[in-house]
């Protein structure tokens, strides 16, 4: 079987990766150089602590398996099995934490209340006060500015994977065929459409106005080396409100008795925070819904999440390196993994994982691998 993947992002790239390991041929069509949306400017955490109970949960427990799996064979990825820490303060962040505790998949995710020391024994460098954390020791990392450079490589090693870049796929023509603004056609038995945010020109043909599917742009930043391991991911109660995981009373009573800083609110935050492999932080993220977007960043986002990491580590974040703002593809109907939609005889377009695409990629090619039946 020959697949053609359209996309060389982490939802492209694993489809590629699945193809090729079951033993296809794989020609992989990106219109940059490389991949540089969202699959670049993200976390690279592999986050399982807040999904969803069912279907998400078992989609991300799945990609997790495969990316520790992946990870072995390809150390460039840098995956950790890190877990991450939810540092609280206060009664109602720690109710919400109590009620996530008492879940009947809380094993699964690997739930538990910590004190603030047992917390600071996992990771020292949180200092600062805190009474009580939530602790996920499912959660993991990657590192998402080198991860598809290191799939390619592995995939170019099978001598049954080409890569394609600098072009952009205009047209379907025929049975699972699309020609390139190069004019070449390229044939196969199955076309991946993994065209993230790109959801005009071409996807809009194919799939029509309808698509289910919304564009959200998201803020982040990058420091300095911290100068000290941060052993685990790191977020704050904001996340609480932001994943499906927490929702109940508890989380009912935090949003009454506890409103959210109103930066964070107006931009729709949360604190997220991993450790790249040359010690500086990645930190975000902000969630911005209605178009059009503005073109540029803001600082109060910034300043706020600086105020929260600083709380948090008792002391001053090193210098700021890099800001980016980045833009990923999310199901209108939030409660849905991905959207897999065959647009045309052999032509699926899968998108719109939203916030979930660096988690649960390997498993949403997976299922679309066994759907297809290669």
């Amino acid at each position: 079987m020959r697949v053609i993947v359209v996309g060389a992002g982490v939802v492209g790239t694993m489809h590629a990766w699945h193809a090729v390991s079951r033993g296809h041929e794989v020609v992989q069509i990106e219109r940059e150089s490389e991949a540089r949306g969202a699959s670049l400017r993200n976390f690279g955490q592999i986050w399982i602590s807040g999904r969803a109970g069912g279907e998400e949960l078992e989609t991300a427990l799945r990609a997790r398996e495969l990316w520790e799996a992946i990870g072995e064979r390809v150390p460039g990825l840098g995956f950790r099995a890190c877990g991450s820490l939810t540092p609280l303060r206060t009664a109602h962040e720690v109710a919400v934490a109590e009620a996530a505790v008492a879940r009947p998949d809380a094993a699964a995710r690997g739930y538990k209340l910590l004190t603030a020391d047992e917390a600071r024994a996992i990771n020292p460098a949180l200092r600062g006060a805190f009474t009580a954390a939530l602790w996920c020791e499912r959660d993991a990392a990657v590192e998402p500015r080198t991860a598809q450079r290191a799939l390619k490589k592995e995939l170019l090693a099978s001598g049954r994977y080409t890569y394609l870049g600098g072009r952009e796929v205009r047209e379907v023509v025929g049975t699972a065929s699309v020609r390139d603004d190069h004019g070449d056609v390229h044939t196969g038995d199955a076309v991946i459409l993994a065209t993230g945010a790109w959801l005009g020109g071409l996807v809009r043909e194919l799939a029509g106005p309808e698509l289910p599917v919304r564009r959200v742009r998201l803020q982040m930043m990058q420091t300095d080396p911290l100068g000290e391991p941060l052993t685990t991911s790191v977020a704050d109660a904001d996340s609480f409100r932001y994943y499906p995981a927490y929702r109940g009373e508890a989380l009912d009573a935090l949003n009454a008795g506890q409103p959210q800083d109103p930066v964070a609110a107006e931009h729709r935050m949360q604190l997220l925070m991993v450790q790249r492999r040359d010690g500086g932080l990645t930190i975000g993220d902000t969630h911005e819904y209605e178009h059009p977007f503005a073109f540029d960043t803001v600082e109060e986002p910034y300043e706020h999440l600086t105020r929260v990491v600083e709380a948090f580590l008792g002391r001053p974040l090193p210098r700021i390196r890099h800001r980016w703002a980045g833009v990923y593809a999310q199901c209108t109907d939030t409660a849905r993994v991905v959207h897999r939609q065959q647009v045309r005889d052999g032509v699926w377009l899968v998108t719109g994982p939203g916030g979930r695409g660096m988690t649960c990629s390997p498993a949403i090619a997976e299922t679309t691998a066994d759907q297809l039946g290669w």
